[in-house]
């Protein structure tokens, strides 16, 4: 099985990456992608701990933004971690995080939900990426919800008054950074409609201008017509179609290798890297 959309603590995820390769080795996984959010700091514990048969993908989740502020995530695959102008981006994108938080709980807190920065930041593991899941589990604790699930449907979907977004390059932008990286850029459900606004059709042809390489189309959040569409978009533009959990452990009710990638997709999209950048134990 091939999973390429996955986190760990090091964003919000809940297991370590040890953890993640031990779960996708049990799981039958053979190509495992680590995804955290705008960072790489989980790929050398990721590294020091995978076991044949798995290979491992290292990548990233980056955030973007269209213009019209609808809110976009980008897999970039294969990239080279030491391309200055992505790192930069990404690093710009999670110190945005902290005022963007700021925000939220502000509104929050007029609303009588009393929850603070510590409190987020107690639920944050040393060195991860925020996020809103790290303040779900803030309001689990303090018993305003009962589960990420309850938080999120709740309280901190993307259409929420609550909801607040942050600074983050456009996906035509990210797309060029993670192709001048050398690596490959998937689109991550981009037509998952519970999650909030999503992307007009016309969009892609912009995106394939840019050095898009693919469109996430099995995922939990597509509905069968989404992924029907997504298909005609696809062969539109002879793009790659992948398959993915985006697993987050107990976060989440996604499973690994609930939906995964085939094996001729992916040997398309890994041939389109610049490099050969998979790791092998």
């Amino acid at each position: 099985m091939i999973d390429l959309h996955t986190h760990t603590l090091n964003s919000d995820g809940t297991d370590t990456p040890a953890q993640l390769i031990n779960k996708a080795l049990a799981r039958g996984i053979e190509v495992l992608a680590i995804t955290d959010h705008d960072t790489i700091s989980g790929w050398d514990e990721a590294i020091r701990h995978l076991r044949p048969p798995m290979q491992l993908v290292l990548g990233s989740e980056i955030s973007c933004q269209t213009l019209e502020g609808i809110s976009v995530h980008m897999l970039g695959l294969l990239f080279d971690p030491n391309f200055a102008p992505l790192a930069e981006v990404m690093q710009k994108t999670r110190e945005n995080r902290y005022g963007r938080m700021e925000k939220i709980l502000t509104r929050l807190n007029k609303a009588g939900y009393l929850i603070t920065m510590h409190d987020v930041l107690q639920q944050l593991s040393e060195g991860a990426t925020l996020g809103r899941p790290h303040l779900a589990d803030a309001l689990i604790a303090k018993g305003y919800v009962k589960d990420r699930e309850e938080a999120f449907a709740q309280l901190l979907h993307n259409n929420s008054k609550f909801y607040v977004s942050h600074y983050s390059p456009t996906p035509e932008e990210t797309v060029r950074l993670i192709k001048g990286a050398g690596g490959v850029a998937v689109i991550a459900h981009p037509f998952a409609s519970l999650r909030g606004r999503t992307l007009p059709p016309e969009v892609f042809a912009s995106l394939v201008e840019a050095g898009l390489d693919g469109i996430e189309i099995d995922h939990r959040d597509h509905s069968v017509a989404e992924r029907e569409q997504l298909r005609g978009i696809l062969t539109e533009y002879d793009l790659v179609a992948t398959g993915s959990s985006d697993y987050h452990g107990t976060g989440k009710l996604n499973l690994l290798g609930e939906f995964t990638t085939r094996p001729d997709q992916w040997e398309k999209l890994e041939a389109r890297a610049r490099e050969q950048r998979v790791v092998t134990a």
